[in-house]
């Protein structure tokens, strides 16, 4: 009898441990602290914490203390972290048809962006889970805009200057090249000091980000021009996603979910903000004419059959463009019925 009730015991408090172990995510991102999108990773870990009874707990590694995106992408993979809050940088590593988001110069406006996500997301999201990863939400950070420090207004001028290149891609440093620019690879985290030392001094970068790294400081000249999206998601690894009970799962999915749609109401529209704090610390906005416009749009074109196949992958480059052309008409039409 003594010896049933040592072994019950045992096996009540080493239940009572299993219950009460706690599911510690570590999340890397290269958002600053105090930044929008870290106090959206805290308010989501809160969240987290209060849908799960404090079982879940998410530690965040803000300011690209671990890396850069894709320095995440492998320490999530060799199990040193769990999940990063990325862009298109990082994604690209678990699929590379999420380039096809950023393509120069083909989103218009925010209209454009969920119309056509809306029609390529599965096959993108498809791409991350064979990676062994779950996309918990995509985060649209903004609008890109060519920061330099030198006035620019068409692609001409760019040519002369020195572009920031993501260290590692090497595809779209080749591309550069190809097209006549000179772009230089750095880290993230060395582009400030990039721009002091004169090594680069030119970037495309949303406006927010210049603005809370302090880029804008040196790079003072910004051409009003969306020259891209920055878009981005919040993945984290399966062998950790899996152990979670379903029942929280679904309640941290709901958790993100909510912070994703107040996020797309507010956020998306925080870029005019950010540039007119700017302009009260010297930032130059140059603004282009329509023709201008039009003349970077006709130069890019003719860059995009060296950027399908190279540096987006040809099936997904080819359907996001009819994409693009099908919306389009679809705009004209609309238009038309209104008039």
């Amino acid at each position: 009898m003594y010896k049933n009730a040592i072994k019950f015991l045992l096996i009540f408090l080493f239940a009572t441990q299993l219950m009460g172990k706690k599911t510690i995510i570590k999340m890397a991102t290269l958002a600053p602290e105090g930044t929008k999108w870290h106090g959206m990773l805290v308010e989501m870990g809160q969240k987290w914490s209060e849908a799960t009874d404090g079982n879940v707990e998410l530690r965040i590694y803000p300011g690209g203390v671990v890396g850069d995106e894709r320095d995440m992408i492998r320490k999530i993979r060799i199990g040193q972290i769990h999940a990063a809050a990325v862009t298109t940088e990082g994604l690209s590593e678990l699929n590379p048809d999420i380039y096809s988001l950023i393509i120069p110069l083909l989103f218009d406006d925010w209209d454009d962006v969920d119309w056509i996500r809306e029609r390529i997301e599965d096959d993108l999201i498809i791409g991350i889970e064979k990676n062994g990863f779950k996309l918990l939400t995509w985060t649209d950070v903004g609008w890109v805009n060519w920061f330099t420090k030198d006035p620019m207004r068409l692609p001409e001028d760019l040519k002369g200057m020195k572009i920031f290149n993501w260290a590692g891609e090497y595809q779209t440093l080749q591309l550069w090249k190809k097209g006549g620019f000179h772009a230089v690879q750095l880290a993230s985290i060395d582009i400030l000091s990039g721009l002091q030392t004169g090594l680069i001094n030119a970037m495309g970068t949303n406006p927010m980000i210049a603005l809370a790294s302090q880029w804008f400081g040196i790079a003072n000249h910004m051409l009003d021009m969306r020259w891209g999206l920055l878009t981005g998601g919040i993945v984290i690894d399966n062998r950790i996603w899996n152990k979670i009970d379903p029942e929280y799962q679904e309640k941290m999915l709901e958790a993100v979910a909510e912070i994703d749609k107040e996020q797309r109401k507010s956020g998306r529209y925080m870029d005019g903000e950010s540039i007119e704090v700017m302009k009260k610390y010297g930032l130059t906005v140059h603004e282009l004419s329509k023709e201008d416009l039009q003349y970077w749009k006709k130069y890019v074109e003719k860059w995009y059959p060296d950027i399908r196949g190279s540096y987006v992958p040809a099936d997904i480059f080819d359907k996001v463009v009819a994409l693009k052309k099908e919306k389009d008409l679809l705009d004209l039409k609309i238009k038309s019925d209104r008039n």
